[in-house]
């Protein structure tokens, strides 16, 4: 995963506002995930870092952008817009908490967090689960691949099988 450490020591402690736009990091990302997203308009995460106590910090901001994904029904590229407000607290493990790698750190006497993880994670959330360009999508023909959204396929229709035609206009109440 790429990474992405900001330096929480160096942090007033009203906090500070930053602005995350570096697009080579979300497809770095996508590369690494081997996951079939192209950009759309620039992913750009606004936060503020309010460092807490002397082992942790609280993280709120939005990212906002689009990104490009293929349809589950159809397989076209569709536009989709994220559009996510978070609010994180990191703070650096006790002894006994060793799952997972850590998104505070201490290196060389300096607290830091791992911003990208965070961004990550709040990009990933709020992806959809079944990616459509619209509810309405018609998806592909299984005969010949047409898409069915852009026009009707020649294939003959096979009504199925004769045995169960008494069950085709069956209506459950």
């Amino acid at each position: 995963m790429v990474e992405y450490w900001l330096t929480i020591s160096d942090i007033a402690a009203e906090g500070g506002n930053f602005t995350f736009d570096d697009q080579n990091f979300w497809r770095d990302a996508w590369r690494a995930f081997k996951l079939d997203i192209r950009p759309g308009r620039d992913l750009v995460a606004e936060y503020s870092v309010l460092p807490q106590s002397d082992d942790g910090a609280l993280v709120r901001g939005t990212l906002n952008g689009a990104v490009m994904l293929a349809c589950d029904r159809c397989a076209e590229h569709f536009e989709y817009g994220i559009d996510v407000n978070f609010d994180a607290f990191e703070q650096l493990p006790d002894g006994d908490e060793g799952e997972g790698d850590p998104r505070v750190r201490l290196d060389n006497g300096q607290l830091q967090l791992d911003m990208g993880a965070i961004l990550w994670e709040e990009f990933a959330l709020a992806l959809p689960f079944k990616p459509l360009c619209g509810e309405s999508c018609k998806g592909v023909c299984p005969g010949c691949g047409v898409n069915l959204n852009t026009g009707e396929c020649a294939c003959e229709r096979e009504e199925g099988d004769e045995r169960l035609a008494v069950f085709r206009n069956l209506k459950i109440k």
